[in-house]
């Protein structure tokens, strides 16, 4: 199975927001490169709110372009087996946290934005992932800082789309 076949199938086994996920199979149906940063259109793109439940917290990276803190992710890559895959790959680089674990049932939530050309949209699914006991993040060199947030602070420094992240992921645990 492909990357690709494997996001339709999780597209089309996720439950929530019908008209957004059904604006993300219509995009794969347009655009057969819709998974690759390629597709100037639009792409999928993977992210993981990375969190400790027994502190509370959440991990945000401040993103080195956009200087927004925000969760851990970005584009597929052709190693990738799945968006599942994608997106622990890219919550570990970004963090430097080893033993991450996806948090079960699948993506939490998707979130389509527009971005600066030459591509226009991000359809990001979003997982999130469940830090180890004592857990130690670095900075990686897409990040400007990687900081622990307590659930209660996130919305002080996040924009909203990270914000409903958190309280998706918090209603699963």
């Amino acid at each position: 199975m492909s990357l690709f076949d494997d996001t339709v199938l999780v597209l089309k086994g996720y439950g929530d927001h019908e008209e957004l996920r059904q604006a993300y199979l219509d995009h794969l149906e347009a655009h057969p490169d819709g998974t690759w940063k390629s597709c100037h259109a639009g792409h999928i793109t993977a992210s993981a709110l990375v969190v400790d439940p027994e502190r509370g917290q959440a991990l945000l990276t401040l993103h080195k372009k956009l200087r927004m803190w925000l969760q851990m992710g970005g584009h597929c890559e052709p190693g990738d087996a799945t968006l599942a895959a994608a997106a622990l790959r890219e919550a570990t680089e970004e963090s430097g946290i080893p033993g991450l674990t996806l948090l079960p049932g699948g993506p939490v939530r998707l979130d389509r934005h527009p971005i600066p050309a030459p591509c226009h949209w991000h359809f990001d699914v979003q997982y999130a992932v469940v830090a180890p006991p004592g857990a130690v993040h670095a900075i990686s060199d897409e990040s400007l800082d990687v900081r622990w947030f307590g659930y209660d602070e996130v919305a002080d420094v996040a924009d909203e789309s990270v914000v409903r992240l958190l309280e998706a992921t918090r209603s699963r645990l």
